[in-house]
């Protein structure tokens, strides 16, 4: 089994609904996107995934939430723009465009800050 990582960023702002502090203001994060991806077989070739195809579906994603308010686009105009919220959201629109019998979505981390990130995954790691 290999394991394909990229790292990527995006800027953008965001506020927490119910949450009692200041973070229920608007403010913006510099976010950092992590993207791990497991390949069970190689092409032939010997690559797993392209890098450059991994980056444009990350890319693709983030075009969505950069520069802008996240509390302004679906499904964030309902649902809580929390990093693990985030971190969701990418895990899940990436497995659609990536999943296949060789590729699988492992895990999705979004930092907020240098120290402090989220890490999603749906097989238990």
């Amino acid at each position: 089994m290999y394991t394909v990582k990229i790292i990527t960023d995006f800027s953008a702002a965001h506020s927490l609904r119910g949450y009692p502090g200041v973070c229920s203001r608007v403010h913006g994060h510099n976010w950092k996107v992590e993207v791990e991806v497991s390949v069970n077989k190689l092409d032939k070739i010997g690559m797993g995934i392209d890098f450059r195809d991994l980056k444009k579906a990350t890319n693709d994603l983030i075009e969505v939430l950069d520069h802008r308010n996240i509390n302004d686009i679906e499904p964030f105009d309902t649902v809580n723009p929390t990093a693990e919220n985030i971190s969701a959201y990418f895990y899940r629109g990436l497995s659609e465009k990536l999943n296949d019998e060789r590729t699988r979505v492992k895990a999705v981390t979004i930092w907020e800050t240098d120290r402090a990130c989220v890490r999603y995954s749906e097989d238990g790691e």
